[in-house]
């Protein structure tokens, strides 16, 4: 019975993801997803909502894996969007709001279970950047990188009660030909049989060398190579 229940709560998860056509339809950029678990149920999320001309990113890892963590992700994902149709704009609203679900509901759970969070707001060239996770890789049309480090722009959602005093917002501009690398660390610890990590700087690295290419290219240059090192 819990093979099953895990089973629904992995397919539930897949369905959740943004589809091909959704990300299509979004013109003005050019967008590409992937997500494998290393177990049966992940504890990772991500996100491309569209909505009243604008568009938020979001990439989360919830602690662990298995059913508890997938079922995180899944109350995650439905906060976010609910949010976002009820034209929540506010940085720190929406993540202590956000949180504050989490929080209420994993205290019912019975489990330790938290997860970083980043959101971005992109809207004609500009993207928003509010909450902690990993670093976001900025690529600039030159192939050139720049990292930004989001620490101090938030706080593990569902680890604490209220979380509005440790959020804030960072600004980044974007021109033609350039774009950001969202990840999780499954990619950057990925580990090879000499327990070798992947790590940041090849990640960076990759992206740079396949910039030129669409963003589905991108995307799986860098599966390649990570699948390459493991």
């Amino acid at each position: 019975r819990l093979t099953a229940e895990v089973e629904v709560t992995r397919r539930l998860q897949k369905m959740l993801l943004p589809k091909i056509q959704e990300l299509s339809q979004i013109r003005e950029l050019d967008i590409a997803g992937f997500m494998e678990a290393a177990d049966e149920v992940g504890g990772d999320y991500y996100d491309v909502l569209s909505h009243n001309g604008r568009v938020k990113i979001g990439i989360g890892d919830v602690t662990g894996h298995g059913l508890e963590s997938g079922v995180v992700m899944l109350m995650a994902q439905t906060a976010i969007r609910t949010l976002l149709t009820h034209n929540e704009t506010n940085a720190v609203n929406f993540l202590n709001t956000l949180n504050r679900v989490i929080y209420d509901n994993v205290e019912r759970m019975n489990c330790d279970k938290n997860l970083t969070l980043a959101l971005i707001d992109y809207k004609d060239g500009t993207l928003q950047l509010s909450g902690q996770h990993e670093k976001i890789i900025v690529v600039r049309s030159n192939n050139q990188i720049e990292l930004v480090d989001t620490k101090e722009l938030g706080f593990p959602i569902g680890l604490d009660e209220d979380i509005a005093d440790f959020i804030s917002q960072t600004q980044i501009e974007l021109s033609l030909g350039d774009g950001i690398v969202l990840y999780t660390d499954g990619i950057t610890e990925a580990q090879n049989s000499e327990r070798v990590q992947y790590g940041l700087a090849r990640l960076c690295q990759i992206a740079s060398l396949n910039w030129q290419r669409s963003a589905t290219e991108i995307q799986q240059a860098i599966v390649t190579d990570v699948r390459h090192h493991i």
